[in-house]
């Protein structure tokens, strides 16, 4: 009797395990913006746009869009980080504060101004957050400085402190 209650059981929730598996399978095939199954999730391929193009920046290439004030840089670390340096003119738009503040900073950018995130370390995922965000806010021109802010002071580039520009 008991080894049948448990065979029973068994089979149930295998049952229910392979319907539950069709179920979701079923809506995510059903949906506008379906979750990608398989593909390639490496780093590289996480680092490019549905076109091709790749989202990073090199130290280079933002420092010389910088020096030609031609690029607004938008830190994703947390307030507190913002407030305690951050590169020179750089908006703070704190990733875990971005619906909150999301208007309220970007409301003078305008959709085709180049824009680069940046957060503290390479595995640090808030810029790259941000910047998948902002593209599907409607700005076309944004990259990702990997590593941004260490780079940034390791090259004594110029920063500051404190609230600024509607950080």
């Amino acid at each position: 009797m008991l080894k049948q209650k448990c065979l029973q059981a068994i089979w149930q929730c295998s049952a229910l395990i392979v319907f539950a598996s069709l179920l979701a399978f079923s809506i995510n095939y059903l949906r506008n913006d379906r979750l990608q199954l398989f593909g390639n999730g490496s780093p590289e391929a996480r680092l490019m746009d549905p076109s091709g193009k790749r989202l990073d920046i090199s130290l280079p290439e933002a420092k010389k869009l910088f020096l030609q004030q031609s690029v607004v840089f938008i830190d994703a670390r947390p307030q507190d980080d913002y407030e305690k340096e951050h590169i020179k003119g750089a908006l703070g738009l704190p990733w875990n504060e971005v619906d909150r503040n999301f208007m309220r900073v970007t409301e003078d950018i305008s959709p085709d101004t180049p824009i680069i995130t940046y957060c503290d370390g390479e595995t640090c995922e808030l810029s790259h957050n941000l910047a998948i965000f902002l593209r599907d806010m409607g700005f076309r021109n944004v990259r990702i400085l990997i590593n941004g802010w260490a780079l940034w002071k390791e090259e004594d580039l110029p920063i500051e402190s404190g609230k600024v520009n509607g950080g």
